[in-house]
């Protein structure tokens, strides 16, 4: 490997190759250069100086979880390589979103087009608000119809959310008596497919309030200056139907952190009118209970996380084995069945979210149809078709709970993640 080092490119080299390939994290594949890295690294795995390079150029480019998996390997041979332990805290600042630590090398300012300000942005909070036109759009508000007891199994998540939200809620007074406040709003995180949204409209329902959902990507897609628009009236919307529940789903596409941001310096106003709103909530209005649902809570700036903002948190995992055995009896229901063993199958479905629930019946249906055509008479959906689909569909959630191991591990410090980490090792256990 000493020879692959010797042409092995440098971070700036890569730096450039991500420039010109307008390469950013979202995207799936790695530019041509770092695909080179890692696939050096798959074929010399013991190679600790090329992970150690390679962990660089990942956190030059924002991709803390997989510098930080680099690292650990690193670490696990060599104990005391002082190179690892560095990014290692990189990494782990990154991924719990404070600052990184101070080291002996002189600060430099950083360029104002390198990422969005959010400091300037706090500063400018209160100056910079955006009027809504004076008859605000009602037509997406919602009456819910559904409360947590439609929500299947998660007693967890209906406990913590009845300490964090409900209850204060429900008795202000009580809340105040202990010093609780009842302001700010509560963010739902968990892997993707797993129902906050469904949740956020049973908390609508249990509060008996009005229900509006509001989608970032709709407001990124708008123009400037309509982007700030939108959000200033989908607050004055929910201020007139007040009690509602304003919902924002996707939080991470608006909040990103800003080591993540690039040259999106429009995007200082949108958050200005977000935070600008949200204070309002807390200072003159009442009956708004705003929620955020994101699957990356660790991409989210901490100042959308300070107090009067979203400021609480409720871990929304893969469902239950109750919550399973009822998608899929929901699923099933309509639909000609044979002697199928249900609880077998919610047993055997352990990390499924709801959307892969629903995949797995649908694909299960598809076998039996198919068959059903070709004999020219109804045939039920049987076990065998189950176990032939439960072979090709697995589990979505495994990518973010590989994610979600290494910001528990190294990106804990606070405790905001305290019961995803007390999840995952009940995981292991079982």
């Amino acid at each position: 490997m000493a020879f692959a080092r010797m042409f092995m490119p440098s971070a700036d080299e890569v730096a450039a190759a991500v420039t010109e390939d307008r390469y950013s994290s979202s995207m799936q594949s790695p530019p041509p250069l770092l695909a080179s890295l890692l696939a050096a690294v798959r074929a010399a795995p013991d190679d600790v100086p090329l992970r150690v390079h390679v962990s660089q150029v990942l956190l030059d480019h924002d991709r803390a979880a997989e510098a930080l998996e680099h690292c650990s390997v690193v670490l696990a041979r060599e104990p005391g390589n002082a190179e690892a332990l560095a990014l290692l805290r990189r990494a782990t600042a990154a991924l719990s979103g404070t600052p990184e630590p101070i080291t002996d090398e002189p600060a430099t300012e950083p360029e104002e087009s390198t990422g969005f300000d959010w400091t300037r942005a706090e500063r400018e909070v209160s100056a910079e608000t955006v009027n809504p036109r004076t008859d605000p759009v009602t037509e997406d508000i919602e009456t819910s119809t559904v409360t947590l007891a439609d929500v299947a199994g998660m007693e967890a998540v209906k406990k913590r959310l009845e300490i964090a939200f409900l209850g204060p809620m429900r008795r202000p007074d009580m809340a105040a008596a202990f010093g609780k406040s009842t302001s700010g709003g509560l963010l739902l995180y968990g892997p993707p497919g797993c129902g906050k949204t469904y949740i956020a409209r049973a908390l609508a329902g249990q509060l008996r309030a009005k229900f509006l959902a509001v989608e970032i990507t709709d407001v990124l897609d708008a123009y400037v200056g309509d982007r700030e628009r939108h959000i200033a009236e989908v607050f004055a919307t929910a201020r007139l139907n007040a009690p509602c529940v304003l919902f924002f789903d996707e939080l991470d596409a608006l909040g990103q952190k800003r080591s993540h941001l690039r040259h999106d310096s429009w995007l200082r106003t949108v958050v200005n009118t977000l935070l600008n709103e949200m204070d309002s909530v807390n200072s003159r209005n009442d009956g708004v209970f705003v929620l955020g649902a994101t699957n990356h809570p660790w991409d989210v700036d901490s100042a959308l996380r300070r107090p009067g903002r979203f400021d609480r948190m409720v871990l929304v995992l893969p469902p239950d084995r109750p919550a399973r055995l009822a998608l899929l009896n929901m699923q099933l229901a309509g639909r000609p069945l044979g002697e199928l063993d249900v609880d077998a199958l919610a047993e055997a479905t352990g990390d499924y979210s709801g959307a892969d629930l629903k995949h797995l019946v649908d694909s299960a249906a598809e076998l039996a149809l198919s068959d059903s055509m070709v004999r020219g008479e109804v045939r039920p959906i049987s076990m065998d078709d189950f176990g032939k689909v439960l072979k090709e569909v697995k589990p979505s959630t495994g990518p973010w709970l590989d994610t979600a191991r290494n910001v528990t591990a190294f990106g804990n410090s606070d405790g905001t993640y305290d019961d995803l980490r007390d999840y995952l090792k009940r995981r292991r256990r079982g």
